[in-house]
């Protein structure tokens, strides 16, 4: 059963023609494989987890607290110079 999933997975992958960027994917595939084996859910269900649900919320979150920091910053600054 896990070497089905193994395969279908890989099946996805495409050939970029960069050797070094094939086996990092195809390394990441099978790590992702078997995670979502371990966590008893289906590669394509790790995957909508990982890239359309955790990602966007981390990368969204990032950005509004650089967003603060840097505004927390720049008072600090003016505060500094007005010393």
């Amino acid at each position: 059963m896990l070497a089905d999933q193994y395969m279908k997975a890989l099946a996805t992958v495409g050939e970029s023609g960069i050797g070094w960027i094939d086996a990092l994917f195809k390394l990441c595939v099978i790590f992702l494989v078997d995670l979502a084996d371990l966590l008893g859910i289906t590669y394509e269900e790790i995957n909508i987890y990982i890239f359309v649900i955790i990602w966007p919320c981390l990368t969204l979150y990032q950005t509004i607290r650089i967003v603060f920091l840097k505004s927390r910053l720049r008072k600090q600054n003016k505060v500094q110079a007005s010393l």
